[in-house]
């Protein structure tokens, strides 16, 4: 049965969907994304110790779903960084986000027996149609542009599979802090090791990247564990669908960052998300 989503959990998944567009920006912005990824996984080791440290470790059952998220993450990380590297900004972000609301929402209702009311699955499809024509609002896709589209689109169902399974996970340990805590100590490591491995010191600290990095290890953190913090007290399709509003704050960076273009169409194509959370919201 559709729950209502409280006033607070609504306000804190939209504000995780801004956080997260903004940890994606900076990434972006660095020419190295490889010694930026190394810098998030430090911070999200750093972290996701102390927070251990404060919450205790989670019941034993949590270990197999950290385990897979972690697996999923590897891949949705390294896939989002080949995105960029291809592709816009604005055009890569909507379609990774806007791939994966649809796909939680079979998932949710497979795995966790969760079927939303009539009105809440058709918020979840316009908002999910309205964040895949902010990524085609640019106009008609040349074949140029298709190794990053699907790369985009790996990083999209990499994206519901990780929030499928720390959604279940959350809900099996029911401790959003300690899960979130020693989720991103098992990933953090993994991305640190790739660093040393690839890149020479010199490399890390080039060009202020250092700073970056741990700026947006630290968003990261963040968003994310705001995000398994409403998984536990909402659907998980509607928290999926409703993290992904952040796409619109990632088109007005695109914009005035990166200098990608707005326009009629983008605005039109924040009307119809608009409209998505409206319909999930009520």
């Amino acid at each position: 049965m559709h729950r209502q989503l409280a006033l607070t959990v609504l306000l804190v998944v939209l504000g995780a969907g801004v956080v997260h567009a903004v940890w994606n920006a900076i990434t972006k912005g660095v020419e190295d994304r490889l010694v930026v990824l190394a810098w998030i996984g430090l911070m999200s080791s750093v972290l996701g110790a102390a927070g251990l440290v404060v919450t205790g470790t989670p019941p034993t059952t949590a270990l197999w779903f950290v385990l897979g998220s972690t697996v999923i993450h590897v891949v949705y990380n390294y896939a989002l960084m080949n995105a960029y590297r291809l592709g816009a900004f604005n055009q890569m972000y909507p379609v990774a986000r806007g791939t994966s609301p649809l796909v939680v929402a079979i998932g949710a209702a497979l795995f966790a027996n969760e079927h939303p009311s009539g009105i809440a699955l058709a918020g979840v499809v316009v908002l999910g149609a309205g964040l895949m024509s902010l990524a085609l609002s640019g106009g008609r896709v040349d074949r140029s542009e298709l190794p990053a589209l699907g790369t985009a689109l790996v990083t999209g169902l990499a994206i519901a599979a990780y929030s499928l399974v720390d959604g279940l996970g959350v809900r099996h340990t029911h401790d959003p802090y300690s899960y979130t805590a020693l989720l991103f100590l098992a990933q953090g490591p993994i991305f640190v090791l790739v660093g040393l491995a690839r890149r020479r010191p010199a490399e890390w600290v080039a060009n202020g990247i250092a700073w970056r990095g741990l700026l947006a290890g630290s968003l990261s953190v963040v968003a994310y564990g705001a995000v398994i913090w409403a998984q536990l007290r909402a659907p998980l399709a509607e928290v999926s669908a409703l993290r992904e509003t952040g796409v619109i704050s990632a088109a007005v960076i695109g914009a005035l960052l990166f200098k990608e273009g707005f326009g009629m169409r983008r605005v039109a194509s924040a009307a119809i998300v608009a409209c998505g959370i409206i319909l999930i919201a009520v």
